[in-house]
């Protein structure tokens, strides 16, 4: 699965799984720039299919119902959708 890499803070390994034009992906992104924490994330929607299902596959083991954003947190656990509370606290801000 091919991640893109945006630089800033270094918070944890910190893994983004977005939809290109839904707009809780675009807030969260958004609120991990203001912050300005480094992460690596993955476009679902913008795969071709055998990386789409193996990306998806990857990402039903952190949250079963594929929903989306979904931001894996060292390894350790799985923020699903945008809430700014809950993502501070995730990431210890």
């Amino acid at each position: 699965m091919g991640m893109t890499r945006v630089e800033g803070k270094d918070k944890g390994s910190l893994a983004l799984y977005a939809l290109s034009t839904y707009v809780w992906c675009k807030m969260m992104k958004g609120f991990l720039a203001k912050m300005g924490i480094g992460y690596d994330y993955v476009d679902v929607d913008t795969l071709a299919d055998e990386e789409k299902a193996r990306t998806i596959a990857e990402l039903k083991r952190w949250n079963p119902k594929c929903s989306f954003p979904s931001l894996v947190v060292n390894g350790e656990k799985c923020v699903i959708g945008f809430n700014e509370d809950t993502l501070r606290q995730a990431l210890n801000l």
